[in-house]
């Protein structure tokens, strides 16, 4: 016999009454991330584990607290009514920058995840900074890469950033120091 777990009956129920519908990317209001801000987390740690998290996602408190100006829109993709995958982004003078990615570790949600983002990156006013095997996967999907000198300053203006002869740069983030290469059509 299984054991009762009653915050999940809770957020079940809440997201029940929400009616996220399936298959479909909904943007979360202040409440609604307050709320879900426990399975954001653990959306975020899962996607970013094997890296060893995500420099500013340590706890769930951070959704809501450090980075809870960011957008968190979500989708619901199988028979549960759990949210599925995540995808945090934030306004920035260049435009919507895509800061963070969460997952169940299911097939459909990475899938819904990246031809999301991927879909978006292809538009004005859309970029993300990556490496490793995602920065792989956008450019396969055909995300534009920048690597025009005067456009990564300018996007990246206030950053220290070293930029490197092949268009990627490196810059400290989270107190650890990662190369990047920007994709997408800033403004």
């Amino acid at each position: 016999m299984s054991e009762f777990n009653l915050r999940k009956f809770f957020k079940n129920q809440y997201l029940k009454e929400a009616e996220l519908p399936k298959g479909k990317w909904v943007g979360l209001n202040d409440k609604e991330t307050e709320e879900e801000k426990d399975t954001i987390f653990d959306l975020i740690n899962n996607a970013y584990a094997q890296i060893g998290g995500h420099p500013n996602y340590n706890s769930p408190d951070n959704v809501t607290g450090s980075e809870g100006n960011a957008d968190y829109v979500v989708i619901d993709l199988d028979d549960d009514p759990e949210i599925d995958a995540v995808s945090v982004s934030k306004e920035k003078p260049a435009g919507t920058k895509y800061v963070a990615t969460g997952h169940d570790g299911s097939r459909a949600a990475k899938s819904a995840m990246i031809n999301h983002k991927s879909k978006n990156l292809k538009s004005s006013g859309y970029f993300i900074e990556v490496s490793g095997k995602i920065k792989d996967i956008l450019v396969a999907k055909g995300v534009p890469i920048i690597t025009d000198k005067e456009t990564i300053e300018r996007v990246m203006k206030g950053k220290d950033i070293k930029l490197n002869d092949d268009g990627s740069y490196e810059r400290s983030i989270g107190g650890q120091k990662h190369t990047k290469i920007l994709l997408g059509n800033p403004l």
